[in-house]
């Protein structure tokens, strides 16, 4: 019997909900066991190369780079999640939200403290760069997200618990000490 694929990514955020995928700890050596992964920094599959079963976005959608990988990610995976605040609600990258684009371009590459070696006031200017969205966007309001797992950064648990009930098809067991912040 072939195992479930599962594929991963990260979008605009910090990385922070990969970590507490690796903060399973001891029990990253079951996963191994109960899944095969697919495009993720996991393995390190920069692209899809089979259709996936699971697909757990981490992080906002902030740029068109974003929105190309995150259709991607619904296209290519039959139950997709938002992993954490930034990719559920946009998270820290949409305190942004409410300043204009141009002038947050301008305090990071024009007048920022820390900007001292740009004294021909060049912007990044390349066909190449992803053009930056006018805002931050939760990922559900760019493809259909199957399942929202909260937490800035979510817990160790709540993600094996997920994961494990989704793989199993066994009920998830949620208890309270794994969902909640205070």
């Amino acid at each position: 019997m072939s195992k479930p694929v599962v594929a991963t990514t990260s979008l605009a955020g910090c990385f922070g909900c990969h970590m507490s995928i690796l903060d399973i700890d001891d029990r990253i050596l079951k996963l191994i066991e109960l899944v095969e992964f697919n495009k993720s920094p996991v393995d390190d599959i920069k692209t899809f190369t089979k259709q996936c079963d699971i697909g757990i976005i981490e992080g906002g959608v902030c740029n068109s780079e974003n929105v190309e990988v995150l259709k991607d990610f619904r296209k290519n995976c039959k139950i997709l999640i938002s992993l954490g605040e930034c990719a559920i609600m946009g998270g820290l990258p949409a305190l942004r939200n409410n300043i204009p684009v141009q002038e947050c371009i301008e305090e990071a590459y024009l007048n920022g403290p820390t900007v001292q070696c740009n004294e021909e006031k060049i912007l990044p200017n390349d066909d190449e760069l992803p053009m930056i969205l006018d805002r931050v966007y939760p990922c559900h309001e760019i493809v259909k997200i199957d399942y929202y797992l909260p937490g800035c950064p979510p817990r160790a648990d709540l993600i094996w618990n997920a994961l494990e009930a989704l793989i199993t098809g066994n009920e998830m067991n949620l208890p309270y000490e794994v969902i909640k912040f205070d």
